[in-house]
């Protein structure tokens, strides 16, 4: 709890059994996590056992793999019913340190922000981390492109580290995005569309031989989704098209709903394989 806001921390997992229970310890170490929400996407190891036994934890496992995107959409959707206040997404690879959930929960329940990220490059920590120089280069060269389709100054738009207020989940179409790894960009493009500030705080990270990653191929389909939100942003704002994640509307921040949208609700896409975490 924060001040009198309720703190849920959600983790998206997929074959988090060696790492789950190191992350979930750090996470309930800051003092003002009232509970855990971890969603199983049908992992192959012991995800879903491990997460069982730990306390103050709902559990949720799909049936079929739902995709990265998909799990996020579970996530969010468990913690609106759960009555969370303030929803931080941590990684259960433990490549992002809990340690910043009580300054990320405190910059969204003082109301300053709907929306706080863990950014790897303030600081300089992810070269220092262990990311791969080429996931860097790429890291630098999409987000130089979408600061400018997006008219944003952020330092990355492709961390997993991600803090949210209740009004801002129920207040973005979430549910029409993809169930694959760009559901991240359209999901930041989306708060940049309603006129939202997104702040960042630096955060270290590490990489390590259980810590996720997905391969060049797919990073490949990831970069190109990515431009092409941004651009779909771009173009939607020149009114030049229409599209369901970014509607027209007299004033961007639209009123919110009355109440919470069916995340995850919607026909899931088929991912083309197992998802692992940049």
């Amino acid at each position: 709890m924060y001040k009198d806001k309720k703190v849920i921390v959600v983790m998206p997992a997929y074959n988090a059994a060696k790492t789950l229970r190191t992350t979930y310890d750090e996470v309930m170490a800051q003092s003002i996590v009232d509970s855990v929400i971890i969603v199983d996407d049908a992992s192959d190891d012991k995800t879903s056992a491990i997460a069982r036994d730990l306390p103050n934890t709902l559990v949720h496992t799909h049936p079929n793999n739902r995709g990265y995107g998909g799990n996020q959409k579970t996530c969010y959707r468990l913690a609106l019913e759960a009555g969370a206040d303030i929803i931080i997404m941590v990684h259960p690879d433990y490549q992002y340190t809990p340690k910043l959930i009580p300054a990320m929960a405190s910059m969204i329940g003082s109301g300053l922000y709907s929306c706080v990220m863990g950014s790897r490059i303030l600081g300089g920590y992810a070269l220092k981390g262990g990311m791969p120089f080429w996931k860097y280069i790429a890291n630098r060269f999409l987000t130089f492109v979408e600061n400018i389709l997006l008219s944003a100054k952020l330092s990355e738009y492709h961390t997993g580290y991600r803090a949210f207020s209740r009004e801002l989940l129920e207040r973005l179409p979430s549910e029409l995005n993809s169930d694959d790894f760009v559901f991240d960009n359209q999901m930041l493009a989306q708060i940049l569309w309603y006129g939202y500030t997104i702040a960042e705080v630096s955060c270290p990270t590490k990489y390590f031989s259980e810590a996720s990653s997905i391969n060049l191929q797919r990073s490949i389909k990831y970069g190109f989704g990515c431009l092409l939100a941004a651009l779909t942003f771009r173009l939607a704002r020149m009114k030049l098209i229409d599209s369901k994640l970014f509607p027209r509307v007299s004033d961007p921040s639209r009123p919110a709903l009355t109440t919470p949208p069916r995340v995850g609700i919607t026909k899931p896409e088929k991912p083309s394989m197992p998802w692992r975490l940049s």
